[in-house]
């Protein structure tokens, strides 16, 4: 016979677990409300999406209330506290997901107003995909499946790989001047997100399996440096910075760049590359909200004095830098002037791009 202490805990347990499916249905909702917007060129259900999110904002706040009320009135150990900690992770995990949800609909409002052809099939197959990852996931949640979770977590590189696909083949698009550049931006950010509510699926299942077998396994990403390079187009200055880094060959690095508001590569940049013998014809211009995994990034470089106002809230534990530069792209003048002021910039970013990652090796390069 159970105990006064027993039954109140587990009443306690099955409140949390419930509100937890519940918020976890709300972001489910918002991401199938989403195709659905895309799919029947819909601005209601986008509206709908973005003005709902809220909710998933307030009960995020409630659960975190109810799980810390939970720690100080129960005072649990082992499991029931693996329970309390997996689930505040999960809360967040959640919140996330909802916040996705806003994006995408917000960038599908885009994609109406300028009436672009959307490529629905490649959306609804990755979508679809993300969005049963994150049933999968609750489910492992509300039953303690392990087994489950395991097997969600393993669906995540398929996601990647699609992302990847879907984005050669909007680029393709694009450079069959079948898809505008207006049009390729938020229909990347898109595919991005939904790609993002794959990786919060997986880390629910972390959670998961955290809670059921005390284990916890570690996000990947750690062993590699990644370093962020961010001016305002993403068009000239930060693809330097990215070329640059690539051109050192350092396994170990991921260099990657963004702008605030991208835009086309400048034509100019890619020719003096090509010069240095780096090939940049493939570099497509990223939003920072493109970047993949953005708190995983260890130091983040500003290119632009603008770029210090704009940012977003920086990851925790992440260094930020400023390097503000001139954009040769800006200059006018003679062949020579022009050129003159691309090697500038470029010798500037090249030589702290060396310092930098012979500081993280602690060697000279």
């Amino acid at each position: 016979m159970s105990t006064h202490f027993e039954t109140s805990l587990q009443q306690d347990i099955e409140r949390i677990r419930g509100k937890v499916i519940e918020m976890s249905s709300l972001g489910e909702t918002a991401l199938k409300t989403c195709l659905r917007a895309l799919t029947e060129r819909n601005r209601q259900l986008a509206y709908a999406v973005i003005l709902r999110d809220r909710y998933i904002d307030e009960m995020e706040k409630d659960l975190d209330h109810q799980c810390l009320e939970f720690l100080v009135r129960q005072q649990p150990v082992a499991g029931p506290l693996r329970f309390a900690y997996a689930t505040i992770k999960m809360d967040l995990e959640l919140e996330r997901v909802g916040d996705y949800a806003e994006s995408i609909a917000r960038q599908s409002l885009k994609l109406l107003d300028m009436d672009a052809q959307v490529p629905t099939k490649w959306l609804l197959e990755i979508g679809n995909r993300s969005i049963q990852m994150l049933h999968d996931a609750t489910l492992a949640f509300a039953h303690q499946d392990a087994e489950l979770a395991k097997a969600t977590i393993a669906c995540e590189p398929a996601v990647d790989l699609m992302k990847s696909q879907v984005n050669k083949e909007l680029v393709r698009l694009f450079r069959e001047n079948k898809l505008s550049f207006e049009a390729l931006s938020p229909l990347m950010a898109i595919v991005r997100r939904f790609e993002r509510v794959s990786d919060q699926a997986r880390n629910i299942c972390m959670e998961v399996l955290y809670m059921c077998t005390g284990d916890y396994v570690k996000h990947p990403g750690a062993e590699a440096v990644r370093i962020l390079f961010v001016d305002v187009h993403n068009a000239c200055r930060s693809q330097m910075a990215e070329a640059a880094g690539n051109s050192l060959g350092r396994p170990r690095f991921v260099f990657v760049s963004a702008g605030i508001e991208p835009q086309p590569s400048d034509a100019r940049t890619v020719s003096f590359l090509a010069g240095k013998g780096i090939d940049a014809s493939r570099m497509i211009p990223k939003g920072i909200g493109d970047i993949p995994h953005l708190d995983h990034h260890q130091v983040i470089v500003a290119l632009a004095d603008e770029v210090r106002h704009a940012f977003p809230r920086r990851p925790r534990k992440c260094v930020f830098m400023d390097w503000t530069v001139p954009d040769p792209s800006t200059v006018q003048g003679s062949p020579e002037e022009i050129h003159a002021a691309y090697e500038k910039t470029y010798a500037f970013i090249l030589s702290h791009v060396r310092d930098l990652v012979a500081a993280v090796e602690g060697e000279n390069l």
